[in-house]
């Protein structure tokens, strides 16, 4: 049987470092699928859009998070032959693609406007306010289907990786109706072709727009604003049109199953949501040293030595802190959001500084804050804060990037995760330090119910909690808990017998490797979504 030709549209990627034009988990999980893609050779065609200045870099002064934005290189793309335009606000658009020549085998277009007097569309990643958002929507959506035509592409099956996408589905109806469909079989023919992924539980994740603005703006491209609201309500919501356009979709583990289907259940006719837990792709995650070890305890150790003296001297270079290599370094590094709680370890300063003393717990914090949230930002000063008052033991890497994370994630001996429950859709960056003989200590959400055998591939962290909990209580609750685990269990069984701790890594690893891959995340996509 004939694979079906996959086109993939996704509103960032983070393939590499140098390449700047994705801000956090979802573009790094489009780019590790895109990778997977290339080493499997399948057929499927990536859309994107080439940001001008991509994700902000953030640094710390005074104590604070400052953003600063740099161009993005293009020294790993190549201009293709392919005219199309879009309208936005009533004026043509011609646009341009790109494709990324480096960093994946398969094929990924990136697109932007011709004319320097449009570019302030696709000036930045997540940049500007609604009209820009859905202008880069037209851009991602409407464009990219006319992308497709103009290459030459024949698409069975069109995946949207979160709402952002939705728009391709208007125009694939507006091709329809141009050729003499009616409304409703031209969405019923749509439908039969189109999949949705389905990400974050957090309301910001899942925007919505006035139908207004849409005309304004031009995403209708002929739909009336009845047949918008039959698609995506009013205001118009791109995760509901998302799941109605679909034939089916996913949620990114078995967890995130469960809360989609209850946050969604109102959708009427929407898609039906199944799990399929994200993966890494373990080509650029996993150190090759830990993947030559092997079962081999001795060579796992050595390799996990190696790579966490190559963390400490990053940090030394880095943060000018000098971590000692022979004590626990328990790493944390994501997007600094409220729910994600990166300074929940810090509520209880009496108990962590029991913990400190004599260097037996070391903190290596990193992440970003999205440039207007406030609260991200509070977040970000808290841990830089925490490293003034035990600068021997808590360590903050500032303009978190996939170098950090995949130093984090290969030299650290334990990950830390403490989410709001249950609010972590599926949390990738897990799935790398297990990969790497790295433990996780998590509470129970995203993707770690599937790996953890308590004591085994790590530990959960799990509180008593009650609906009637504030949300103060749930956070001590959950700081308790995440103390008493680290006290009682991580400490004590990394000090003692090493070969204890050396056969938990490689069960860490034999847990990770195969089933939170992005190989077997494509093969899932396609025995199960394609």
């Amino acid at each position: 049987m004939t694979e079906p030709r996959v086109a993939y549209f996704c509103m960032e990627y983070g393939l590499h470092p140098a390449l700047t034009i994705y801000s956090g988990g979802l573009g790094i999980l489009a780019g590790d699928y895109m990778k997977s893609v290339g080493d499997l050779g399948v057929p499927v065609t990536g859309v994107g859009i080439l940001w001008d200045q991509g994700y902000t870099s953030q640094t710390i002064e005074d104590g604070a998070p400052v953003d600063r934005y740099e161009p993005t290189r293009r020294d790993a793309l190549e201009p293709v032959d392919a005219e199309l335009e879009v309208m936005v606000r009533g004026e043509r658009v011609a646009l341009r693609a790109w494709k990324v020549a480096r960093y994946t085998e398969a094929e990924l277009y990136l697109l932007e406007p011709v004319e320097d007097r449009h570019r302030w569309i696709t000036r930045r990643l997540y940049g500007g306010g609604p009209e820009d958002r859905v202008a880069q929507e037209i851009v991602l959506g409407i464009g990219g289907v006319r992308l497709l035509r103009a290459l030459g592409r024949e698409v069975d099956v069109y995946h949207f990786n979160e709402g952002h996408a939705v728009f391709a589905g208007h125009e694939l109806i507006r091709e329809r109706r141009a050729a003499g469909e009616s409304f409703d079989d031209a969405c019923a023919a749509v439908r039969d072709r189109i999949v949705f992924t389905t990400h974050t539980p957090v309301p910001a994740g899942n925007e919505s727009h006035d139908i207004g603005l849409l005309e304004k703006m031009g995403a209708t491209v002929g739909l009336e604003p009845a047949e918008l609201e039959r698609l995506g309500g009013s205001p118009y919501g791109m995760t509901v049109a998302g799941l109605r356009l679909a034939r089916r979709a996913n949620a990114v583990a078995r967890l995130h199953g469960e809360t989609s289907r209850a946050m969604w259940r109102d959708v009427d006719g929407g898609a039906p949501i199944i799990s399929i837990t994200n993966g890494v792709h373990a080509g650029t995650w996993q150190d090759g040293r830990i993947r030559g070890a092997g079962r081999d305890e001795h060579l796992l150790w050595a390799a996990h030595r190696a790579a966490k003296s190559e963390l400490v001297a990053a940090i030394a270079d880095r943060a000018g802190a000098a971590l000692d290599p022979d004590q626990l370094i328990v790493g944390f590094a994501r997007r600094a959001a409220a729910y994600k709680r990166s300074d929940l370890i810090f509520g209880d300063p009496e108990r962590l500084e029991r913990l400190f003393a004599g260097r037996k717990l070391q903190l290596v914090f990193s992440g970003k804050a999205h440039p207007r949230d406030d609260e991200g930002k509070r977040i970000i000063g808290s841990l830089v804060a925490a490293t003034r008052r035990w600068p021997r033991n808590v360590v903050f890497l500032e303009n978190y990037d996939m170098e950090i994370g995949a130093a984090l994630t290969r030299g650290c001996d334990v990950w830390l995760n403490n989410p709001r429950r249950p609010m972590e859709a599926s949390g990738t960056s897990g799935m790398k330090a297990a990969m790497n003989g790295v433990l996780n200590c998590s509470i129970l959400d995203g993707w770690w119910p599937e790996g953890c055998r308590h004591g085994e591939t790590g530990w959960r962290i799990e509180a008593e909690l009650t609906g009637a909990d504030s949300e103060v209580e749930r956070d001590r609750r959950d700081r308790d808990a995440l103390l008493d685990v680290l006290e009682h269990e991580v400490m004590p069984a990394f000090y003692g017998p090493r070969e204890d701790w050396v056969r938990m890594m490689q069960a860490s690893i034999a847990m990770s490797e195969r089933p939170f891959s992005t190989e077997r995340m494509v093969e899932e996509y396609y025995a199960r979504l394609y």
